[in-house]
């Protein structure tokens, strides 16, 4: 059934998505906004570990919508509900930690600074950090950040302050603060998409400890579902259509785009016209259904002439280690183990790039330090263990006695994760979802620069937890990737042949379609990314709005 056409149909509400919704909206165009998952209110967001992390309340079921994911393209598919972000209205902006940090200059010009890199298809970005300042205002603006700017050997320019001052913090925080100093490294206040006074009509943050993995009951997380989407509502230009699956992008004979195909919230399959599409799915999922907008003018996929569609996949380096405290043994000497305060909000940016290789990379990271999640059935499942090593009865009671008695302080590693020909998305005609469509199949071939990077990070990273003697300090991993943090598989660019989408993230090769995910980034930065897609979606739709009134 065909709808009556639109200005813009947008496939997605979360940080790419809700930006152009607001901005189109504003500027007096029709806009239908397409969300596979429902549209959540606060009322919904409740502290149940089961529904939030064990449930399909974000994430798909795997025997309903699988990711299929392999090592290497010699290794085997496993079905995973692995580089899925959330299934809502606001997407993964919904249940994320909030750790807004901005890109820095360098990131834009990786490839001029570390030169060619063997195995990889690294590769500069076609605008500036200067470009794209503007709207990393604009986007801390609209959204809420707290925050506090402090000098450092790699901070960014900034134009102005946070729009909110920062968030308050644990004591531990000022602990990490000295440490850092003693070693010459500079702790930073961490910037966070969390009001930390009321904002907009919103109330401030309650500092209930439960962010990542959760829906937040007051509106205080800059989740897009509190901040963006409402705004676009309000203009009476943008309709928000929940529980709505894209199928295919059509395009006319011309090759522009023409309309959305998808399956409505009862099932039925409906086609939405527009002027402009744009896309923002995750870059995984974007991807995923550009490979099934196939046509006679688009056989091998909606804008893949250069084959560089599900290219060139980046996730994010992780790597972790955790120092534990007991409070019956150092709570008297010192005070701040018993302080409830969830909040670190520190960071560390001294090892971002390294002036040379000696380490066997340049290109480092950040560590963020913050105690570890409050919940209690991850807890014990991880007490637990696994294998030949695992306990239960007695054994884990202990362990778990033990816990109750200790504050665990961790850091985590957001490193440089480059881009290989070996890390890719693609289609599997052979497993397709409960809709009868074909799911994404991502292969992973990791550069070895991000291991050497990622075990550097770990290592400088347990130096300051040993500096707060601690009882223990254990080792998480140095060979992780988050893969919630994903961009790059429609890198823009100024050459067609090299990729997908030109610097106002429309393709080369379809003049009305446009991405604004993830997937536009060649490299993904050596920080979560969640603030950066928003910033740039802001610039194009700035872009967008003049082209479309011109």
């Amino acid at each position: 059934m065909s709808l009556p056409e639109v200005d813009v149909c947008i496939i997605g509400s979360g940080a790419g998505g809700a930006p152009m919704a607001l901005e189109l909206g504003r500027a007096g165009f029709k806009v239908v906004v397409l969300e596979k998952g429902r549209h959540y209110r606060p009322q919904d967001f409740i502290h149940d570990e089961i529904l939030n992390s064990r449930r399909n309340f974000f994430m798909p079921l795997p025997w309903d919508e699988p990711h299929l994911v392999r090592q290497g393209a010699k290794g085997r598919y496993e079905r995973s509900t692995a580089a899925w972000t959330a299934n809502c209205v606001g997407g993964g902006t919904v249940h994320m930690s909030g750790f807004f940090y901005r890109l820095k200059p360098v990131d834009f010009r990786l490839r001029s600074t570390l030169g060619a890199v063997p195995g990889s298809t690294v590769a500069d970005w076609p605008i500036s950090y200067e470009e794209l300042a503007p709207f990393y205002d604009r986007a801390e603006a609209e959204l809420g950040v707290s925050g506090e700017a402090v000098p450092h050997p790699f901070a960014e320019p900034r134009a102005a302050p946070y729009p909110l001052p920062a968030l308050d913090v644990h004591p531990v925080a000022g602990e990490i603060d000295k440490a850092c100093k003693a070693m010459g490294w500079h702790s930073l206040p961490t910037a966070r998409g969390i009001i930390s006074r009321p904002y907009r009509g919103r109330a401030p943050c309650s500092y209930c400890a439960l962010c990542g993995s959760y829906g937040c009951e007051t509106g205080a997380k800059s989740g897009t579902d509190a901040s963006l989407i409402p705004a676009a509502l309000a203009t009476g230009n943008v309709e928000l259509r929940p529980g709505c699956m894209a199928r295919t992008v059509e395009v006319d004979k011309q090759g522009r785009a023409k309309s959305v195909v998808y399956l409505d919230d009862k099932g039925v399959a409906r086609e939405q016209p527009a002027k402009v599409v744009v896309v923002s799915c995750t870059a995984v999922e974007s991807a995923r259904l550009l490979l099934n907008s196939t046509s006679g003018r688009f056989p091998r996929g909606l804008a893949n002439g250069s084959g560089l569609v599900g290219r060139n996949l980046i996730f994010s380096s992780f790597g972790e280690s955790q120092a534990t405290f007991r409070v019956s043994k150092h709570g008297e000497a010192r005070p701040w183990l018993k302080d409830p305060a969830p909040f670190v909000n520190r960071s560390v940016q001294d090892f971002y790039l390294l002036p040379d290789a000696r380490y066997g990379f340049r290109k480092g990271g950040t560590l963020g330090f913050m105690w570890t999640h409050p919940n209690p059935i991850h807890a014990a499942v991880g007490l637990a263990g696994k294998g030949a090593t695992a306990v239960f009865g007695k054994a884990l009671k202990d362990k778990m006695r033990d816990y109750r008695d200790s504050r665990i302080l961790q850091f985590e590693v957001y490193a440089e994760y480059l881009p290989t020909p070996g890390s890719y998305v693609s289609v599997s005609d052979q497993v397709k979802d409960k809709y009868g469509i074909p799911v994404a199949a991502i292969t992973v071939e990791r550069h070895p620069m991000d291991l050497a990077a990622t075990r550097f990070l770990v290592e400088r990273g347990e130096e300051i937890l040993l500096r707060l003697d601690p009882d223990d300090v254990r080792r998480g991993t140095t060979s992780g990737e988050t893969t919630i943090l994903q961009h790059g598989t429609c890198r823009f660019g100024n050459d067609p042949a090299a990729s997908v989408l030109d610097k106002h993230c429309r393709a080369h090769e379809v003049p009305n379609l446009y991405v604004v995910d993830g997937s536009f980034m060649p490299t993904g930065g050596s920080v979560p990314s969640t603030l950066t897609i928003a910033a740039n979606s802001f610039r194009v739709a700035h872009h967008l709005v003049r082209a479309l009134k011109g």
